[in-house]
């Protein structure tokens, strides 16, 4: 795994297909600025919550094909994949199989059946699930308000509950009248008036059991039968990890993913794997840790690098847990932590984490925005819950959606926001941001849509109806519309350096008049000593060297008072920049810093000596010592309230 910066989109992110995109990675604007891609999952076949609901690790066809990631291969640019190790597609191979063998199938155990697992806790209810024991489920983690289950029909006609931790869909197809006629004794003209009248509340989104059958009471049974057993669904069912068939087949996607040229494998939902009647169904332990050591020792016979994925407040260190135990962490805590810095001017609490996570050597993969929102959960116990619910108010009020725990209010957990809106869209905050994220300790991950200033796209959080509001920050771009961008964002940062450019030379032009002046006071001093000095030697009286003194001094005044007017104009053409530089010379001098500071330009100039060895790139431990010091000074003027409404 190498440590350059990594890109981070969906297959069809950027032009339609991973083609696209490998071919932008290969133009001129993006040469060399990406050694990593993070490929979201919907570049395997997937269906729902856009590529996290796996059918199988399969390459999309519609989006990606081998050659494309044959071709980031040999640009040098290494992947980072999903695995999901909780959950599979009810559309999967081995779900299918249940569906269609039911008992008789070899998949039977693949997944959690949800009664098998709860034997012997709790007590069956009429719709055919065990309502588990309170002392056992009093503690658990829940990602839904009712218990997580997808009842699925078998072919006995038996309904048999799974667990199913995250999405749901069941969906029932329309029936015509021959339909019916073949499920009961039903005449064709008593079939056409009830499967139209079916078919409608079908469509209004009523179950079988709620449909209208007045006139046709005696048919009820037979097409309730009917329409259930064409149930169909779409889901994330939650694997058994007791079965040994999940574990041959996490090798076999392992081997896939390396295949395709992974270095990283982000685990997602790994948290959420092992489960046990009465724990919290979260982080485990010790099974949490057993599992992620069994796919470990998958993942190096394969030559991987896992990435953990788990959102846990701070205060528990649930994050240095992970890192203790030799794996990579997410840095979900920065982005959170950088908006905080800027719009406070406070750097305190940034520079806090930046040392722990030095101090503790954890390695992480960091970011700014992602497929997902700006995490807030995460923040709890690092920031207060104070500074995180005004950080909530500032993103929402910019456009920003509120993604909540159980859909229950004050139970935060992530803005659904583009990082460049929560930022009020502002360039320099963003380039601020950027520039903090790379001088970070870590793995830099960089989602497209930051590239190209992207803001919120409400239209597609509109078109995709409930629970859309993850679509706020994932705007598709078709090259065209990347490549304007790309140039848009060239023309800003070209007109900035024209317009730095342009005060550099006013600045430079005051300087050279405030030294032309300078050197006329100083004229005029050395005519006063020298007048002064002739006065002695013509044995002058008194009244006449004090007539004459007098005459002198008016002169001198005034010509003090012009240059303070020229001084006081020359203030406002220097302006901010010159109190930056005046300050971060003194704030470095106070502190023992030793560098050059330029009082023209503000440019700090030390000797390469100080940070690296001759001949060496890696900083030397009195160069990280250096910039210990250095840095939080540094930042300190800048982010100072001062100078609020100019940087």
């Amino acid at each position: 795994m190498n440590g350059g910066a990594m890109l981070n989109a969906y297959p069809d992110s950027l032009g339609g297909t991973l083609s696209d995109i490998a071919q932008l990675l290969e133009s001129e604007a993006f040469a060399d600025a990406f050694r990593s891609f993070y490929i979201l999952p919907s570049v395997f076949n997937t269906d729902l919550d856009r590529g996290f609901s796996v059918i199988s690790y399969d390459l999309n066809r519609m989006l990606a094909a081998p050659e494309d990631v044959k071709r980031l291969k040999e640009n040098g640019i290494d992947l980072k994949l999903d695995f999901i190790l909780n959950h599979l597609s009810v559309l999967s191979p081995q779900f299918q199989d249940i569906l269609k063998n039911g008992d008789a199938s070899p998949y039977r155990d693949f997944f959690i059946d949800w009664n098998q697992f709860w034997a012997g806790c709790g007590e069956m209810t009429d719709a055919g699930y065990i309502q588990p024991e309170e002392k056992y489920i009093r503690g658990m983690f829940f990602r839904k308000p009712e218990l997580p289950i997808l009842m699925v029909r078998l072919p006995d006609g038996r309904d048999v509950p799974y667990w199913n931790t995250f999405y749901q869909q069941v969906r029932y197809d329309p029936v015509d009248a021959q339909d019916l006629m073949r499920a009961s004794d039903m005449q064709y003209g008593e079939a056409t008036v009830l499967a139209a009248r079916l078919d409608a509340g079908l469509e209004a989104g009523q179950k079988p059991q709620e449909l209208d059958f007045t006139g046709f009471e005696r048919y009820r049974e037979a097409c309730i039968q009917l329409l259930e057993m064409r149930r169909k669904y779409l889901g994330q069912m939650d694997l058994n990890l007791k079965s040994e068939r999940v574990w041959a087949y996490y090798d076999s996607v392992l081997g896939k993913l390396a295949e395709y040229g992974a270095a990283i494998v982000r685990l997602d939902a790994f948290a959420y794997a092992p489960k046990t009647p009465g724990l919290r169904n979260f982080m485990n332990e010790p099974d949490t840790w057993d599992t992620l050591e069994r796919i470990r020792q998958m993942a190096d016979s394969h030559g991987l690098t896992l990435l953990p994925e788990i959102h846990d407040p701070y205060a528990p260190g649930t994050y240095e847990k992970v890192a203790r135990k030799g794996y990579m962490t997410y840095d979900f805590f920065l982005p959170g932590l950088v908006i905080d810095a800027i719009e406070n001017h406070d750097g305190t609490r940034l520079m806090r984490w930046a040392e722990e996570l030095r101090e503790k050597n954890i390695h992480t993969v960091n970011m700014l925005g992602c497929h997902d929102g700006i995490p807030m959960l995460d923040l709890k116990g690092l920031l207060s819950d104070e500074a995180i619910e005004k950080l909530i108010a500032l993103i929402v009020s910019r456009g920003g959606m509120i993604k909540n725990l159980h859909g229950a209010k004050n139970v935060y957990y992530q803005v659904n926001c583009t990082y460049f809106s929560a930022l009020g869209a502002d360039e320099r905050k963003m380039l601020l941001a950027r520039a903090i994220q790379l001088f970070m300790p870590g793995k830099p991950q960089v989602w497209y849509l930051d590239l190209f200033a992207g803001e919120n796209d409400l239209e597609a959080v509109r078109r995709g109806g409930e629970a859309a509001h993850k679509e706020i920050n994932r705007t598709n771009l078709t090259v065209e519309e990347a490549t304007a961008r790309l140039l848009q964002t060239e023309q800003s940062l070209a007109d900035r350096e024209a317009e730095i450019a342009a005060q550099d030379e006013e600045l430079r032009i005051s300087n050279m008049q405030l030294i032309e002046r300078e050197a006329a006071l100083n004229e005029a001093l050395a005519e006063l000593e020298q007048a002064q000095l002739e006065l002695q030697a013509s044995q002058l009286s008194a009244q006449e060297r004090e007539e004459l003194l007098a005459a002198l001094q008016t002169q001198l005044e005034g010509q003090q008072a012009q240059l303070e007017d020229q001084q006081a104009q020359l203030e406002d053409l220097i302006g901010v920049r010159s109190r930056i530089i005046v300050q971060l010379a003194s704030a470095l001098n106070e502190a023992n810093v030793q560098v050059d500071t330029d009082q023209n330009t503000g440019a700090i100039r030390l000797s390469s000596e100080v940070l690296f060895n001759v001949g060496q790139a890696v900083l030397k431990p009195e160069g990280e010592r250096f910039l210990q010091r250095f840095i939080p000074v540094y930042m300190d003027v800048l982010l100072s309230e001062e100078y609020a409404d100019s940087v």
